[in-house]
């Protein structure tokens, strides 16, 4: 299971109501910031989330909008004198920008916390056991932008009528087919447990897409997601301005949904341009499970 909350969900201007982008997504005990636009630290408590065990920062590109609250965020984290490492990941690009803005605040080399960054390529970014998390390259202008796709296993269960045909009995002998072990049994035949085993059921996929000019190429890597996350900045009436900023339209966004089998859809990236009530219109009209992020929005899939 993933928890998110919405830190952030307005475009590169925030509002009264949408502060600069970031996202935290919670799964077995860890905690993951994805973006950390200005004020995401007072989002961090405003959600009730504080700063316990955050050590791990995912970022989708580096426009200042989604990196800018970096400092304050670990200048808090310093305050607060939390032993953890923060562990940046993110494309060459981003975290040359990232390294650049620490240097001038607090010197070559130097972060307020210990920092460790980890250029991402295309494929696996964590194995955490009870979930992964890989990243994918998506087309943002003039940067190195990156998406991620979070999985938790389906778990396998034994199947009864293959127990039966291969003659294995109650007890201790099924807990350890089910937890993939081979056993042998009095007769001397040994059963592999994927000779009784069906396939994975009740796994989890969540993609979280930050900013992007085309869906090209990402229906692919979003495909049977339970919930995709993506920006939906303009309306297809300016498609043309939004191909000029290189965004989406909320329209491409619920297209690509409906395309891939995606579950449920949550619009990101909200420019106060329109109203809500219009952007939701735009997609529910193509992909009718669709909502718009709000900030402190909290989701469970």
């Amino acid at each position: 299971m993933f928890a998110l909350t919405f830190l952030g969900t307005s475009a590169s201007v925030p509002s009264a109501a949408r502060n600069h982008p970031g996202l935290l997504v919670e799964s077995g005990g860890h905690r993951i910031l994805i973006d950390c636009g200005e004020g995401t630290q007072r989002q961090l408590l405003q959600a009730g989330a504080g700063f316990r065990r955050l050590d791990r920062l995912l970022l989708t590109h580096g426009h200042f909008d989604h990196i800018l609250g970096i400092p304050g965020l670990f200048s808090t984290l310093r305050t607060r004198r939390s032993a953890d490492a923060m562990t940046i990941h993110g494309s060459p690009d981003t975290l040359d920008i990232v390294i650049r803005m620490l240097a001038g605040l607090w010197g070559e080399g130097r972060a307020p916390i210990p920092l460790q960054l980890t250029p991402l390529t295309a494929g696996r970014v964590i194995d955490a056991g009870e979930f992964s998390i890989d990243c994918f390259p998506i087309r943002h202008r003039d940067t190195q932008s990156v998406a991620f796709s979070f999985a938790s296993p389906g778990r396998r269960h034994l199947r009864a009528d293959r127990l039966t045909a291969l003659g294995v009995p109650n007890g201790p002998v099924r807990k350890e087919l089910a937890e993939g072990r081979k056993v042998s049994l009095a007769e001397g035949v040994t059963i592999d447990p994927e000779d009784v085993l069906g396939p994975p059921q009740g796994g989890r996929k969540l993609v979280i897409v930050g900013d992007t000019e085309t869906t090209e190429g990402l229906a692919a890597h979003v495909r049977d997601a339970d919930l995709l996350v993506i920006e939906a900045t303009f309306l297809d009436r300016d498609a043309a301005t939004a191909r000029d900023y290189g965004h989406l339209t909320a329209r491409e966004a619920a297209t690509l949904a409906a395309e891939a089998n995606v579950k449920q859809l949550v619009l990101n990236h909200i420019s106060g341009r329109y109203p809500d009530a219009e952007i939701e219109a735009e997609a529910r009209a193509i992909f009718s499970n669709t909502r718009i992020a709000a900030d402190l929005d909290r989701i469970m899939v």
